[in-house]
């Protein structure tokens, strides 16, 4: 991904939706680094990538926004916990 401009991103940042957001709209990966057990509900339609259509564009929400879906798009999560337990979303 280091061709694709990969975006390192941590759930600290306070501009992590808005760098999300930005990079879903023109297809950059992102690196989501050091996550707990617990990741911010926000994510959940990143992570089981609820897209939808419509008037032709494909677009997903994230927060209370829609934003338009490039299919380049794609989303690494890492943790430094050793032996994690995550939901089942999470381990698609």
């Amino acid at each position: 991904e280091k061709a694709n401009k990969l975006r390192l991103v941590k759930l600290s940042q306070s501009d992590m939706l808005r760098a999300l957001e930005h990079s879903i709209r023109v297809g950059i990966p992102v690196l989501l680094e050091n996550v707990p057990e617990e990741l911010d509900p926000a994510l959940d339609p990143v992570l089981l990538k609820q897209t939808y259509v419509s008037q032709g564009r494909t677009l997903i929400r994230l927060g209370d926004t829609d934003v338009d879906y490039d299919a380049n798009f794609r989303f690494y999560v890492t943790t430094k916990l050793g032996n994690p337990h995550y939901l089942p979303e999470v381990c698609i």
